[in-house]
């Protein structure tokens, strides 16, 4: 296991390298649009539901009054809203090496009868 953090950068490159015919300058393109697309729609209180990787939403949470471990004082804590991330089947199966097939069938029983998103231009 190495330390190593996936930047927007590798992002980039990757996209680059998986599309043949695409300049440096489309494959940034590609991924900054990807990325403010699923910022905007996480501003807005959407969940964004990524197929075989995970969904990500926002939750609000309520004002309550939290304590110092060390030293035991009380202090008010805002609301606020957290950004929460759930992993599919299939990339907790992929992390723990599982195989992938148990994965999907548990992929192809949750999405029955679930109407995929609109894409962003059909919004």
């Amino acid at each position: 296991m190495t330390n190593r953090t996936l930047t927007r950068q590798d992002l980039l490159h990757a996209v680059y390298v998986a599309g043949p015919g695409l300049s440096r300058v489309e494959a940034k393109q590609i991924v900054e649009t990807a990325l403010e697309e699923i910022c905007v729609a996480l501003e807005g209180g959407e969940a964004v539901k990524l197929r075989a990787f995970g969904t990500f939403s926002v939750r609000s949470k309520r004002p309550r009054v939290g304590r110092n471990p060390k030293t035991g004082a009380e202090y008010p804590i805002s609301a606020r809203r957290v950004l929460t991330f759930k992993p599919s089947p299939r990339l907790v199966a992929c992390i723990n090496g599982e195989d992938l097939s148990d994965a999907d069938e548990d992929l192809s029983s949750s999405t029955q009868g679930k109407r995929p998103l609109l894409a962003a231009s059909q919004r």
